[in-house]
């Protein structure tokens, strides 16, 4: 499976520019899976103008989406702020994932930042749990920023069967080391695939600095965009890769039968390792 990890400037606030960017660079490449970063339909420092600019997921920017994923033949994952399906008002940071054939699937972020310059939690409502995504048949964990800092979750997907850990970002660039660290991290220790896609380019009083990357199953770098500009790497996800490494190194066999929830208490995992996807 080929993935395209789009790093693309977004203009604030303009969906139909957005759309229209994302367009451009489905034509530039061909993938199996194209990904954008947190809030890339509007731009992540909308702040008061987010109420505005939400939708639903079955709303116009999604029908969008899905019309170009028709054309590419291919999902399409991005990030958007869009309204809780059941409570009404309810506005969640969230990753979605359009397929050719019109399914939608969704993850709500669940680890709000709120700190320093980060105020999410005076917008958004945290996301109650994972949601795994297919892909071709394949399984992957999907993540948002803030997320990746909380190893739990990443080996939740993992032992779901999830063999990439995908995050969709917003980082400024103070936070550059700090995800630089993370990604490899969460490779290495669930001996999966980790692909992470920034915003960049400045957003009100925010740099954001790009710097979209792929680590292997083994924690090697696999692909390293450019800082503070337009780019784009695409990468090829071996499933024989991740087999090899989890044989090689067992931190799956050799896990703990149950995982911290993530609202902070133990959760039994049930299904035994040996019957989970491989």
């Amino acid at each position: 499976m080929r993935a395209a990890l789009c790093q693309i400037p977004c203009a604030l606030g303009d969906k139909e520019e957005n759309l229209s960017r994302m367009g451009r660079m489905l034509a530039q490449r061909e993938a199996d899976l194209y990904i954008f970063p947190e809030m890339f339909l509007t731009g992540y420092m909308v702040r008061d103008e987010v109420f505005r600019l939400a939708e639903d997921v079955d709303g116009p920017s999604v029908s969008a989406v899905e019309r170009m994923s028709a054309e590419v033949g291919a999902p399409i994952l991005f990030g958007m702020a869009a309204w809780d399906d059941e409570l009404p008002g309810v506005l969640r940071n969230s990753a979605v994932m359009v397929s050719p054939d019109g399914s939608v699937q969704r993850y709500d972020k669940v680890n709000l930042a709120n700190f320093g310059p980060f105020e999410e939690g005076i917008y958004f409502t945290p996301g109650g749990a994972p949601a795994p995504m297919e892909v071709n048949g394949r399984r992957v964990g999907v993540v948002i920023c803030y997320d990746l800092s909380f190893p739990e979750l990443s080996k939740w997907y993992t032992l779901q069967g999830s063999e990439a850990i995908v995050c969709l970002s917003a980082s400024p660039v103070t936070s550059l080391p700090l995800f630089e660290r993370l990604v490899p991290a969460r490779a290495a220790e669930n001996a999966s695939y980790c692909l992470y896609v920034n915003q960049t380019g400045t957003q009100l009083n925010q740099v954001f600095f790009g710097g979209a990357e792929a680590s292997g199953p083994g924690g090697e770098r696999l692909a390293k965009a450019a800082y503070f500009k337009e780019d784009v790497k695409v990468i090829e996800l071996d499933p024989e890769a991740v087999r090899s490494a989890r044989r090689a190194r067992p931190t799956l066999r050799d896990s703990l039968r149950s995982a911290v929830g993530v609202e902070g208490h133990v959760q039994h995992i049930p299904t035994p390792l040996n019957d989970r996807k491989r």
